[in-house]
């Protein structure tokens, strides 16, 4: 008899009632108890959700009010030292390691893998102490207990969390710390069976990677020890294939394994090979990354034989969390019903493995019309004539060598955009977007639902883009933005205006702590049908003489931040998204916008885990972007821009994007992150960001002025720009301004250190 599982739910309620309730703790609206309230329920409800659909076991842990990792630095009673907490972390600490309080800034965050979802960083020295902290974890096991289910807790495994965390003390291995740290986790699994847990699904997700020979090898002795507590370990592999980890994970001493059989689904007779005979085999047959149904028949008919062999040892899941995934299709009733049809949020993949449970055990009949359904669904989906446009791709054929090059080299196009906007060193701007009102968040919203007219939307857009242009003057920045105001999300708001895209009502999916995206869904061929940004631009440029930068998305970023349609290489989607965004680049060319950025925050995001991989990826990513970025003149300068990924590894194919100017994310990491592009001798311009926004903290002079000093040292001073790490879409205006008119006083007090105060960005020396 086959079994089913998930290994995680999304966790943000669904209609995002965690984000509501933290933001509303976090500006003293509520207190602590109806914080907690919200969350137990959320929890409650994913728990009812999972046992009305036949699962075998409620999933807990994968419930965090920020992050799943730092929860771990709670439960591991780890905070980073600097914060001065004690080992039993309350929530109000625990948000403040999230973000940052006035002596100390945020821990660092970066990409969970190759997904949107950002994790907080654990800071590690070699006296970093381990003891058991926050009681969370068992406190929300015996709240399933007490309401009647059957928990399978849910941990990160102790070499994943060393993995992911980073060393502060140069030249030590973070690797030495496995001692201390094994311990508190044999202490968790010993108070997690003395409170009746049978199961502990202890996920190692860096089993997808390319890890060293001493990385691998401390997985048996990991493996020996824990074992030893008693309770049964379902090891979680996901992300992709195991590789040359499959023979260390097979060979550990666990009671199962989990393999993702979505994105690893050659080696599954592998896996079969080798698996021990007594060992629970849990299978991903169910995407939990993407949001298009499963084959249901075809799941059958591969795992039908496996099932026969292995009977109630064979589990069924999805491939990974649904983390990933919206909560739920269920009240989209705006989607257009056939594609709607087509698609499966994380309600829908557990109703799809409760079908697979039953056909497995009961047989087909059982379950015969969810199974016609089904192939109904994926039938019209290959036979939709909404899905091909011809245009789209005889103008991809079309596609030539000069498509993806500038005029000339970056040294000739540097000394004609000099010459054209003759900012001074150290020239100051803003990565795009700025505070999202309350008035302008309702007027969109009334827009949208046909409360505001067009040209009353309009009104308001251009009142909020004034305002933020006149700000930006009086605080002196050099190059401009309008600001964002009309736009809802940076992929969103594209995404709508483009062919080949539709979007959910409510289909948001956590990105970090309380922020959430709705991303689009890409289910055809994509193409411009009309100019999406120009407008607002140019009444931008017309508010002010100093350069007003052009904000686009990069096609990458679009890709990346997409539920992205299955039925054709990501590469061939991302030339397609290109040519509509190089379009809009020159529009905004030829109506007089000289400074375009071209964001691609997702980039790295998009590199495959391992990196023998790698080249292929980077070669179509850098191709896609350098389409969008290579229609216009020498002195048109493109910027990009990055965040919260480590790129000091694919510096190369950076520089082959031929970006003007690029700016990046440094300052939670302290100018870490730049050190790798000076010693890669990056050629073009970069702009390291001076302060996280983030945190709500406003970092003084000093702090930034030390940091662009830090940075000088590393990149030529005439090659630095000035800003801060993101777009300021989440922040007050109060703390903006404040946080903003700091940083340009550090520019300017390096300008009159190094005796240049404008002209041209002369040469100076720090």
């Amino acid at each position: 008899m086959a079994l089913a599982h998930v290994l995680g739910v999304p966790r943000i309620g669904p209609n995002r009632e965690l984000k509501q309730a933290q933001e509303a703790f976090w500006r003293g609206a509520i207190d602590e108890a109806a914080l907690q309230a919200v969350a137990s329920g959320i929890r409650q409800a994913n728990w009812q959700r999972q046992h009305a659909a036949g699962l075998d076991w409620v999933t807990v842990g994968d419930f965090a009010f920020y992050d799943q990792m730092l929860n771990h630095v709670a439960l591991l009673g780890c905070a980073p030292q600097r914060f001065g907490f004690g080992r039993k972390l309350d929530l109000s600490q625990y948000f403040q390691l999230a973000r940052g309080n006035a002596a100390c800034h945020a821990m660092e965050m970066t990409k969970w893998f190759d997904t949107n979802y950002h994790y907080l960083v654990p800071e590690l020295k070699p006296d970093t102490p381990f003891a058991l902290g926050a009681e969370w974890l068992f406190d929300e096991v015996a709240e399933a207990q007490t309401a009647g289910f059957k928990p399978k807790p849910v941990l990160i495994g102790p070499l994943s969390f060393l993995y992911l965390a980073k060393e502060k003390t140069p030249g030590f291995n973070r690797l030495d710390l496995l001692e201390r740290l094994l311990p508190v986790y044999a202490q968790i699994l010993a108070r997690l069976k003395a409170m009746g847990v049978e199961w502990v699904q202890i996920d190692e997700p860096i089993l997808a990677l390319d890890l060293s020979a001493e990385w691998r090898s401390a997985f048996e002795r990991v493996y020996h020890s824990l074992n030893a507590a008693g309770v049964k370990l379902l090891l979680a592999s996901y992300f992709g294939p195991l590789r040359e980890n499959l023979l260390v994970a097979l060979k550990l001493p666990v009671a199962g394994i989990h393999v993702d059989c979505v994105r690893g689904a050659d080696e599954l007779a592998q896996v079969i090979d080798w698996l021990p005979a007594t060992r629970v085999l849990s299978v991903g047959v169910i995407d939990g990354r993407n949001i298009w149904k499963t084959d249901l028949a075809a799941v059958l008919d591969r795992f039908e034989g496996l099932h026969a062999r292995l009977g109630d040892r064979l589990w069924l899941a999805p491939s990974c969390s649904l983390l990933h995934v919206p909560v739920s299709l269920a009240h989209e009733n705006r989607l257009d019903p056939e594609l709607k049809n087509w698609l499966a949020g994380a309600d829908e993949k557990i109703a799809a493995l409760s079908t697979l449970k039953t056909a497995f055990n009961a047989g087909r009949p059982s379950v015969a019309a969810a199974l016609a359904d089904n192939a109904a669904a994926l039938a019209a989906r290959r036979h939709s004539s909404r899905v091909h446009d011809a245009a789209v791709a005889e103008r991809l054929h079309a596609l030539t060598a000069t498509h993806d090059t500038r005029n000339s080299g970056f040294a000739v196009r540097q000394a004609a955009q000099r010459a054209r906007f003759r900012l001074p060193a150290f020239p100051t701007t803003t990565i795009g977007s700025f505070p999202q009102t309350a008035d302008i968040r309702s007027a969109r919203a009334r827009f949208k639902q046909g409360e505001l007219s067009e040209a009353d939307y309009t009104a308001a857009m251009q009142q909020a883009i004034r305002f933020a242009v006149e700000r930006q003057d009086a605080l002196g920045l050099d190059v401009l933005v309008h600001g964002e105001a009309e736009r809802n999300d940076m992929v969103e708001y594209f995404g709508e205006q483009l062919a080949g895209f539709a979007f959910s009502q409510n289909g948001w999916v956590q990105s970090y702590g309380s922020r959430c995206v709705k991303p689009p869904i890409i289910y055809g061929d994509v193409s411009r049908p009309h100019a999406m940004t120009v407008a607002w631009t140019r009444y931008a440029q017309s508010l002010t003489g100093k350069p007003m930068k052009g904000m686009l998305t990069g096609p990458v970023t679009i890709l990346q931040w997409s539920f992205v349609r299955d039925d054709q290489p990501r590469a061939t989607t991302a030339l397609q998204i290109a040519l509509a965004i190089r379009d809009e680049v020159v529009d905004l060319e030829t109506a007089g916008i000289g400074i375009i950025q071209i964001d691609e925050p997702a980039y790295r995001e998009g590199l495959p885990l391992r990196q023998a991989d790698w080249a292929h990826y980077l070669d179509w990513a850098s191709r896609a972007f350098r389409i969008s970025a290579s229609g216009v003149a020498d002195a048109t300068q493109i910027h990009t821009h990055m965040c919260y990924s480590e790129f000091n590894d694919i510096l190369p194919a950076i520089a082959a994007m031929d970006a003007d100017v690029i700016t990046i994310e440094t300052s939670r990491s302290d100018m870490e992150l730049l050190r790798g592009f000076g010693a890669f001798h990056y050629p073009n311009e970069i702009g390291p960001g001076v302060y996280d926004i983030h945190s709500p903290r406003v970092p003084p002079v000093s702090e930034m002025t030390r940091l662009l000093e830090k940075a000088a040292r590393v990149i030529a001073p005439e090659n630095l720009w000035v800003n801060p790490d993101c777009g300021l879409k989440t922040r007050g205006w109060p703390e903006t301004e404040a946080a903003l008119e700091n940083m340009v006083a550090a520019a300017r007090a390096l300008r009159q250190r190094n005796g240049n105060g404008g002209g041209g960005q002369a040469v100076i020396a720090v």
